[in-house]
């Protein structure tokens, strides 16, 4: 499996930035790290080694990029619309430098994470379906009030799934994208998942009065919110996906 590491400047956040590629071919998977993570973290967790059979017969390459959670969404002590502005720059870096780095041509690329990586993978494949087509999300939720509080003004609303989708209008051009898109939400009913399940419920709520065709699949009460229970998630939606 052939892995590279790069290193590129983000005009748009005025710093550089890394990332991780796995493989040379096959749909392009952007995974998202965790709460305060970083690009090598999927790596380093073992998330990269348990699909590496779909990576090895070129059906997937996966790419990780950097994320900058500590001076966004975790920084609950700063003040919270410069935290939201910084993390809006961070995602035009993902979709308008970082993206067309990776990607061939104009193919639309899956996202993936956990936990927060889980929350990132939702945030930009509900903004951007026209870039994204596949969204694995595990123990992820989608209510930036989690992090923000009582906070709201326009970007936090825009950085928030389950504020924006239910006011989206039936004729809204991104309703046909996300019925034609692969939608999987997973969450675990054990140990540390309560918010995590609440927001997933919240979440699949909303996508059944859309009519939104969508997975959500909740594993048992044994299943915490944890990196062995999502080495058993993520090779077990890519089979059903790719096969």
């Amino acid at each position: 499996m052939k892995e590279t590491y790069q290193k590129h400047y983000s005009e748009i956040l005025g710093r550089d930035m890394e990332y991780l590629t796995f493989g040379e071919s096959g749909k392009l998977c952007i995974a998202f790290p965790p709460q305060n993570g970083r690009f090598h973290d999927f790596k380093d967790f073992g998330m990269v080694d348990c699909v590496k059979d779909w990576v090895e017969a070129g059906k997937i390459r996966i790419v990780c990029p950097d994320g900058i959670d500590g001076e966004t969404w975790s920084n609950k002590e700063g003040n919270p619309r410069a935290r939201i502005e910084l993390q809006e720059k961070w995602f035009h870096y993902i979709v308008d430098e970082f993206l067309p780095a990776v990607r061939v041509g104009n193919e639309k690329a899956m996202v993936t994470g956990c936990s927060m990586g889980g929350v990132h993978a939702g945030n930009f494949f509900f903004r951007r379906p026209d870039l994204f087509d596949v969204m694995i999300s595990l123990s992820g939720l989608f209510n930036a009030q989690y992090f923000f509080g009582d906070y709201m003004d326009d970007l936090v609303y825009d950085n928030s799934p389950v504020h924006f989708l239910p006011n989206m209008p039936a004729d809204h051009p991104w309703m046909k994208l996300y019925r034609e898109s692969t939608i999987i939400l997973c969450v675990g009913q054990g140990a540390w998942e309560d918010d995590l399940l609440y927001g997933t419920r919240v979440l699949d709520t909303i996508l059944a009065m859309k009519e939104i065709p969508h997975w959500a699949d909740y594993w048992g009460y044994d299943v915490a919110h944890d990196w062995p229970w999502w080495r058993k998630q993520l090779p077990y939606f890519l089979e059903k996906i790719l096969g």
